[in-house]
């Protein structure tokens, strides 16, 4: 093996498939002084399958300031420290920007070692657009939702979720309301033996899923709204705010539902979204 500097290397591993790891990820953790987990007893199951036994440390949210100054201390004695995530890529709605950040302050080096992820594995899964915006997991509150919502509806792109299985049936019925009845991808244990994938109309796929196995997360895919009638949706809001006042709500769903061949559950959200502005 190439021997490796000083320095953090966020090491992508496996969403699933132990196969699923690329030869310089297992080179580099490897060639690693510590490997900082999310669970130890997570990644022991990956590190023992590739016969790696270093000096591990659980890294995660509740430790991240605390253990901070002990990693810099390492790095400068010009340990190699490799971070890694239970499954995928780092940092990405996992623990690190606060280390990954003082680092850059401090000009100590970071190397990303590239590998899977769960979002870009299920957003090429769902051809629904040539871009998406992580969205990641969403806030827990209802109304912090609601505003996360009203600033993704314009958004001419794909948008990726990570959901908890017991939140699924909740949130999939707010995209209902919210934005209309799109496309929408959904996977779990992507790359296991177990791996689900559902893709069709949101309405259909909110009927069906009871019928799943909602233990554990989800990864989501929405066809955005503004994709499919930009211009529609844009007139339907402003004579929202024209007519909002002037008529009382079930006149005004009835008739801007026939006017512009839309959903009354989506235009009554969408008035409903226009008075808590």
């Amino acid at each position: 093996m190439k021997e490796i500097s000083s320095g953090l290397y966020l090491v992508s591993t496996p969403i699933g498939n132990l196969s699923d790891i690329t030869l310089r990820a297992i080179e580099v953790l490897k060639q690693s002084d510590i490997i900082l987990c999310e669970d130890t007893r997570v990644s022991k199951n990956l590190l023992d399958h590739y016969q790696i036994n270093k000096t591990l440390f659980s890294y995660h949210k509740f430790n991240e300031k605390k253990l901070l100054e002990k990693i810099i201390q390492y790095l400068n004695d010009g340990k190699i420290i490799s971070l890694i995530s239970d499954a995928g890529t780092p940092l990405i709605s996992d623990p690190g920007r606060i280390l990954v950040n003082e680092l850059y302050k401090r000009k100590i080096k970071i190397i990303p070692i590239p590998g899977p992820s769960a979002a870009s594995t299920a957003y090429s899964l769902s051809g629904f657009s040539d871009s998406f915006y992580f969205v990641g997991f969403l806030p827990k509150k209802s109304g912090e939702r609601k505003k996360v919502y009203n600033n993704l509806k314009n958004l001419e792109t794909s948008l990726v979720f990570f959901i908890s299985g017991r939140d699924i049936e909740k949130i999939l019925n707010e995209f209902d309301s919210f934005f209309g009845n799109q496309q929408i991808l959904i996977a779990k244990e992507l790359t296991k033996i177990h791996e689900t994938i559902v893709r069709g109309n949101l309405s259909t796929v909110v009927e069906d899923i009871g019928s799943l196995n909602l233990k554990g997360e989800f990864t989501v895919v929405l066809s955005n709204i503004v994709n499919q009638n930009n211009s529609d949706f844009l007139s339907l809001d402003k004579e929202i705010s024209l007519l909002n006042k002037k008529m009382k709500t079930k006149d005004l769903v009835n008739y801007l539902s026939e006017k512009y061949d839309v959903s009354k559950k989506i235009i009554y959200s969408r008035i409903l979204n226009k008075k808590n502005d």
